[in-house]
């Protein structure tokens, strides 16, 4: 098991003072998208702003943080905030994807603190935001399976199960891309006689408007096509799924499979199998909430991790992201307790997750 940023000595901001101004500056930054909030130490939501994905393996630690700063400075100008020298507030926590080892961590946490945001600073990958949103205490096990699939655990004392999350070479399978993927396959084989028959192949071609699966892949290749727009081929899987095509059932059947394994390793190294613990479930495939693979998952949770308490999170990552900080500054006796946490929850709607 590792230890939680939380855990570790954090850096403090070059130029950093006791002038901070808000408790708590939180990021939650995913592939898709980025939201920043300011956070008063009671627990106030002061202002946020949102952008476009964090992609720090494609653009390098510094380049991604510097893209951050006209986020921060909305938020800031959002709240009543001049600009100024100093630190923005006491703690930044950021939840960030691709933050996947613990180097990336590192190199995230520095990029970050340069940058004088806060006087201190704590990365962690985004999937612990989405497990704090839906949890009342740092403790728990959540599994994102939204564009890709993650999974992690978390103790009140640091301790961390977690898993490389570097997509097949560390052997994940599923999320949002990887489903699109995986029926595109079976699709194109359908076409060329070098697979049976699905639904699939129709459904794919009749979304994108092309005379084929095999077109739309070639569409793609050639640019013709965002590649981004290959998570649309998700619901088209659903809907060929409940209409009771084999191989989309068959992925369906598997990704449920997937959650599961990663909710029951991660709940077996935190040695919560026989604890009631929540499982914090999101990300946008799990978000949409579709029968057949909820129903599917709940069945094999309740067999491999009978103690397990699903749950779907309804709050977004950065309040998770803000939580954590506020946990941070409670530890420091800077505020950030439990009344804080619920007036910050109310600021975001209240609910922070509904049974699965």
């Amino acid at each position: 098991m590792d230890h939680h940023p939380l855990e570790a000595d954090l850096p403090v901001a070059e130029g950093a003072d006791d002038a901070a101004r808000c408790g708590v500056l939180a990021i939650d930054a995913g592939n898709s998208k980025t939201d920043v909030a300011l956070v008063a130490a009671d627990g106030r939501l002061l202002g946020t702003a949102r952008g476009g994905g964090f992609a720090p393996q494609l653009e390098g630690a510094e380049a991604a943080v510097a893209a951050l700063a006209p986020l921060v400075a909305a938020a800031s100008e959002a709240a009543g905030l001049a600009p100024t020298r100093g630190p923005l507030a006491r703690h930044v926590h950021a939840c960030l994807a691709n933050a996947d080892l613990p180097v990336e961590e590192q190199q995230l946490e520095r990029a970050l603190a340069a940058r004088g945001w806060g006087r201190t600073v704590a990365v962690a990958n985004d999937t612990f935001g989405l497990l704090r949103a839906g949890t009342d205490t740092p403790r728990g096990v959540a599994v994102v399976c939204g564009a890709g699939i993650n999974c992690v655990g978390l103790l009140p004392d640091g301790r961390t199960a977690r898993f490389p999350a570097l997509g097949q070479l560390t052997g994940d399978w599923g999320g949002g891309g990887g489903l699109a993927a995986e029926a595109m396959w079976h699709a194109a084989r359908a076409e060329d006689g070098r697979g049976p028959a699905t639904a699939l192949a129709d459904a794919i071609a009749a979304h994108f408007a092309l005379p084929s699966a095999t077109a739309v892949a070639a569409a793609m290749h050639l640019g013709e096509l965002a590649r981004e727009r290959l998570h649309e081929i998700v619901p088209v899987l659903f809907d060929c799924a409940t209409k009771g095509d084999t191989a989309a059932l068959a992925l369906i059947d598997r990704q449920a499979e997937e959650i599961s394994r990663l909710a029951w390793v991660a709940l077996g190294r935190l040695d919560l199998l026989e604890e009631p613990t929540p499982l914090v479930l999101g990300g946008g495939v799990l978000a949409a909430e579709h029968p057949l693979l909820l129903d599917n998952l709940t069945e094999r949770l309740r067999v491999l991790t009978p103690w397990a308490q699903p749950r779907i999170v309804t709050a977004p990552p950065v309040l998770g992201a803000a939580l954590l900080g506020l946990d941070r500054l409670a530890a420091g006796g800077l505020g950030g307790g439990p009344t804080a946490q619920r007036r910050l929850r109310e600021a975001y709607g209240g609910a922070a997750a509904v049974a699965a």
